[in-house]
């Protein structure tokens, strides 16, 4: 096993600066009801798999991961179930800080991505701590997407293109300005290569709709977010590295 294992993690060492994705706050819910466990648990273990996962792919030299943490959406959910994940977030953020070794091992940047003036502040100053605590690493990047929504992150990059339009009063605004204004640009993040689609559904749920137009791959696996692993993974690595030696 080890050495099929060692085969692989040399086999992945190949890829480089690849950008994984997924959507997973509706997956640790389902988990959580098939295990008969509270939602908030449910999020737990999703925090635990994502640690997990993260240190493979920093292993495998995938320089850039993003997750879909928190959806704008949630905030329509009742007051309860948002002070519970807005809970969650605070002490997970402040758990990378005081034990970010794994993030400083790598030279993990943490981002968050999304409307951080709608979160209450308490959670913006574990935001704030956490990004400040990695600000100077430089090797990866690790983008926590909340609150976000793909569409909300297209138009606040279109305000921001016609706002410079008409300060410029040059009114030619093309593609390139848009993708160079999404909040994923501004963060640093190279091109999407990869989404990764938990939990058996098939769509993206408003979740990097812009960067996932052209020469992405969307994977789907029937696994749990709280349940996926290195064996859920390993095909999707392959099929994606099959794929680009293939063109």
């Amino acid at each position: 096993m080890l050495g099929v294992l060692s085969f692989l993690f040399l086999c992945f060492s190949w890829l480089q600066t690849k950008l994984i994705a997924r959507a997973q706050r509706y997956s640790c819910e389902r988990y959580a009801r098939m295990n008969h466990k509270q939602v908030n648990q449910g999020h737990a273990d999703g925090y635990l798999a994502l640690r997990r996962i993260l240190e493979i792919c920093l292993r495998l030299n995938i320089t850039c991961v993003s997750v879909y943490a928190f959806a704008m959406e949630n905030f329509k959910r009742s007051p309860d179930e948002v002070a519970a994940l807005l809970d969650l977030c605070q002490e997970k953020l402040l758990e990378l800080c005081e034990h970010g070794d794994l993030l400083h091992e790598y030279g993990v940047r943490l981002n968050v991505i999304g409307r951080v003036e709608r979160f209450p502040p308490d959670v913006q100053v574990a935001i704030d701590k956490a990004r400040n605590l990695t600000k100077d690493n430089k090797r990866s990047i690790l983008n926590v997407c909340m609150p976000y929504a793909s569409t909300d992150e297209i138009t606040c990059s279109v305000e921001t293109c016609v706002q410079s339009a008409l300060e410029t009063k040059n009114f030619s605004i093309t593609e390139k300005d848009i993708e160079n204004n999404l909040m994923t640009t501004l963060a640093g993040s190279p091109p999407l290569d990869i989404i990764v689609r938990t939990s058996g559904v098939k769509r993206l749920s408003d979740f990097f709709l812009w960067q996932s137009s052209e020469n992405v791959q969307v994977q789907f696996c029937s696994a749990y977010w709280p349940d996926f692993g290195l064996f859920d993974f390993i095909p999707i690595i392959l099929d994606y590295q099959r794929k680009v030696w293939s063109l």
